[in-house]
């Protein structure tokens, strides 16, 4: 499992800050949730007031079906997101609502979708994610490592587990500590440094 450190995803994120699909690597950054679920998003899941998603479906790996309620039942969740990550979804937004005018479009209310509105096929998503990582000279990683990205950055900031658990739809606490335990040896020095500065 490869990771980006917090200096590696501001200079991916300010490069591909003028990319179409700028909100879906943002979202996979700032939310953990899994390429199929960014694909499946749609206008309706989000709650822009108060600052949050709800994930009801998601895209399969083909782009050709949408499956409902995610991989497990823990799956379909809601995910607090940063104030950052609502200004990027209405600037999203806008641009989506001229492609709307367009007569070709068709409206299937995904917030991350092509130009005519269809669903994007995953492999697009990921040929300018592999594109933008060229440009700005990060660490190559997988898509998928975003959410790893996420859930580590959580881990090393001291997040409580059963809060990335959550974030991130694992079924229970397990597998999320099973899929995080590199990060924990660290956290382990940083509470022992922790407990000696209040000794």
């Amino acid at each position: 499992m490869l990771v980006w450190n917090e200096l590696e995803i501001k200079r991916f994120l300010e490069f591909a800050k003028e990319n179409r699909y700028y909100i879906a690597f943002e979202l996979a950054l700032l939310t953990g949730m899994r390429q199929g679920e960014i694909l499946g998003l749609r206008w309706k899941d989000i709650n822009l007031d108060k600052g949050y998603l709800v994930i009801n479906q998601t895209l399969s790996h083909d782009g050709k079906t949408f499956l409902v309620c995610g991989k497990t039942k823990s799956s379909r969740r809601n995910i607090q997101h940063p104030n950052s990550t609502i200004d990027g979804l209405k600037r999203h937004k806008i641009i989506v609502n001229k492609e709307k005018e367009n007569d070709i479009y068709t409206n299937n209310d995904l917030v991350v979708c092509t130009q005519v509105g269809t669903p994007l096929n995953p492999a697009n998503l990921r040929r300018s994610f592999n594109n933008l990582i060229k440009t700005a000279q990060v660490p190559q990683i997988r898509f998928h490592d975003l959410r790893h990205t996420h859930a580590t950055l959580l881990l090393s900031k001291g997040v409580n587990i059963k809060v990335i658990s959550e974030r991130l739809g694992h079924s229970n606490i397990k597998v999320t500590l099973d899929t995080y335990s590199h990060v924990l040896p660290t956290m382990q020095e940083d509470a022992i440094k922790k407990l000696e500065g209040i000794i």
